[in-house]
């Protein structure tokens, strides 16, 4: 990867590859997991400190895939039952393909079932070597022949053992291999000369078995999700106009007849309802969006909450657990953080809104601010119904403007104002004349 990160916590989708494979091992219900790390086995650990119920242990020094599950003995020690193998660098792998995995392997009584795929290009994946219909071997690329590099089907370095005797299998492989290591393949070759049973799996999809072991790949596979993801949405009547430049993520929730334009990234948890329409350029991250909305061009939105048939943007930022209720409005370089603007009330222009709780049929000028920090905490202003608030108004919080109260262009409000009452903190106009030709002459 070349990179200063490890592998496991690089992205598909918004999450690290190691929370995709680890989604997909929890709808097995297993009894535990344990993750084997060694490089940067910190980092990885802190990655993932918020899941519950993992086991950690550390492979040092890293000496092959069968020396990584060796590791992994003590926590499983005197264990039953089935172990599931994954490597953390496949995110693709479906949770229907492992229960297909665990009940063939449990069917057959096996000691090992290994899941295999048909691939095209099978260079760097180890070969499938067969006695008839039985599974015989795993042949490493670098140890194989010329021959048997031709095979195509490959191991996808995905397992289920029989955990009895497992470990005692594992002891006994040798590293006679091209890069000294311990390979988990040569398990089947054990498994075949106790006359333990050894099974396969294969899937029908190789993009299901993906590792990625370099950013080309980890575009690769981004984009796999990513249009099975459109394909999803637009199966369900969600028009995407231009799927190829449209990132959905895999947890968001589109109604139908919504139209998504080119150009758009939702993510997170996000959902947005029916009937909306996402211009151009915009992002929305962990929101919800209701029913009629639209979001126009280059808005951005992050862990906000729209109401139905209300209006943003274009150019706006809602942050924070901003909150806008039915039907209000919000236009360009406007921003709301920690704020609510209330139903049918608006911000058009240029207005920086934070910390406020604002009501019904409010008119916010351009150029308001919610002066919302006072060098040690955060205040708050509200705006109550029907309020007017004034071009270059700033409110220095904690403030209230009542209930249908008016509040001049350019003012500074530092008091309350009473409802029904116009306030205004700017003298009388006075006009200067000849200035200008008096400045032209001194000039001279």
């Amino acid at each position: 990867m070349k990179s200063a990160r490890p592998k496991v916590l690089h992205e598909v989708a918004g999450l690290p590859l190691i929370a995709h494979v680890l989604r997909a091992a929890a709808t097995l219900q297993p009894a535990s997991t344990t993750i084997v790390v060694g490089h940067q086995a910190e980092e990885v650990k802190r990655a993932l400190v918020s899941r519950p119920g993992l086991t950690f242990v550390v492979q040092e020094p890293q000496l092959g895939t069968a020396h990584a599950l060796l590791t992994a003995e003590p926590p499983l020690a005197g264990k039953r039952g089935t172990l599931v193998l994954l490597s953390g660098d496949v995110p693709l792998l479906r949770p229907e393909t492992l229960s297909t995995l665990v009940e063939t392997h449990l069917a057959a009584d096996a000691a090992a079932t290994v899941l295999t795929a048909v691939v095209d290009r099978p260079h760097g994946y180890g070969r499938i070597v067969r006695s008839g219909e039985q599974i015989a071997g795993i042949v490493e690329e670098k140890d194989a022949t010329d021959a048997q590099r031709t095979i195509q089907e490959i191991n996808a370095g995905i397992y289920a053992f029989a955990v009895e005797g497992l470990f005692d299998a594992v002891r006994g492989i040798a590293s006679e291999n091209a890069q000294r290591e311990y390979y988990l393949p040569d398990l089947v070759g054990i498994f075949r000369r106790q006359h333990r049973a050894v099974t396969t799996v294969t899937v029908e999809s190789a993009h299901e078995i993906l590792g990625i072991n370099s950013r080309e790949e980890l575009a690769v596979v981004n984009q796999i999700v990513r249009q099975a993801k459109n394909a999803q949405l637009m199966a369900a009547g969600v028009t995407i106009e231009d799927p190829a430049t449209t990132y959905v993520q895999p947890d968001v929730r589109v109604g139908a007849d919504t139209i998504i334009h080119p150009g758009v990234s939702i993510e997170g948890t996000t959902t947005i309802g029916e009937r909306c329409e996402i211009h151009s350029g915009a992002r929305i991250v962990n929101s919800s969006v209701g029913d009629d909305a639209v979001v126009l061009n280059h808005t951005v939105i992050t862990d906000s909450t729209l109401g139905p048939a209300v209006s943003v943007g274009p150019f706006a930022h809602l942050r924070g657990g901003a909150a806008l209720t039915d039907g209000a409005k919000v236009g360009n370089f406007v921003e709301l953080k920690k704020t609510v603007l209330g139903q049918g009330s608006k911000a058009m222009h240029l207005a920086y809104l934070g910390d406020a709780v604002i009501g019904r049929k409010v008119n916010i000028g351009a150029g308001t601010i919610t002066c919302n920090y006072d060098g040690e905490r955060k205040q708050v202003t509200t705006i109550e119904d029907g309020a007017f608030i004034g071009s270059d108004t700033q409110l220095i919080a904690p403030v209230t403007v009542g209930k249908d109260a008016y509040v001049g262009t350019g003012t500074t409000i530092r008091e309350d104002v009473p409802s029904g009452s116009l306030a205004v903190s700017a003298g009388k106009q006075r006009n200067i004349e000849g200035w200008v030709e008096r400045k032209r002459t001194k000039k001279i």
